[in-house]
């Protein structure tokens, strides 16, 4: 094997190592579910409206919107710790009690996440009750090869993950009363 040859091998080879230690962040998942003891419909009316969000999570300080329930609304979040995020919604089907949307403004220093798109979902459920699931899919604040830790994917998961919990406990609540 020539001198040459080994070198463009050597060449590959560490452009190859390099390309697998910067990948960056991979997507990540959350699906949250929860069984309320309401019909579907009336679960439905308490979270349809996108900017309604403050009325059904304790977390959220004001959510104020824009657009309605059309494709392209907005909507602007204001957490209780004190961060804000907007959002705008992509899909909103009624007959199928769902609706879909997307981070379009992260605050990443209060909610550790760049992206997600989000479902929100009600079907009907066991006894005439209901079953909703909010999932989305994220990628976390710091984009980089080295996160820190309040920016990794560990802690964009558990703020979705308190978020989505939050949110649906107290719709539980408010639609079973």
């Amino acid at each position: 094997m020539t001198l040459f040859r080994i070198a463009v091998l050597h060449a590959f080879l560490l452009l190859g190592a390099a390309s697998a230690a910067a990948h960056g962040p991979t997507p990540q998942k959350v699906e949250e579910g929860i069984a309320i003891a309401a019909p579907p419909a009336k679960v439905w009316d308490l979270v349809k409206n996108f900017d309604s969000l403050v009325s059904w999570n304790p977390l959220v300080e004001t959510s104020m919107g824009t657009g309605g329930n059309e494709a392209g609304a907005e909507r602007t979040v204001v957490l209780r710790d004190g961060g804000q995020l907007k959002d705008s919604l992509d899909e909103y089907v009624e007959e199928e009690m769902s609706y879909s949307y997307r981070l379009d403004t992260p605050d990443i220093e209060a909610f550790p996440v760049s992206f997600y798109s989000a479902t929100l979902a009600v079907k009907p459920g066991a006894d005439g009750g209901s079953e909703v699931t909010w999932d989305a899919r994220l990628y976390r604040a710091d984009t980089g090869n080295f996160p820190s830790e309040e920016q990794n994917d560990a802690a964009a998961i558990e703020a979705v993950t308190k978020f989505y919990k939050a949110g649906l406990e107290e719709l539980k609540k408010k639609a079973e009363e």
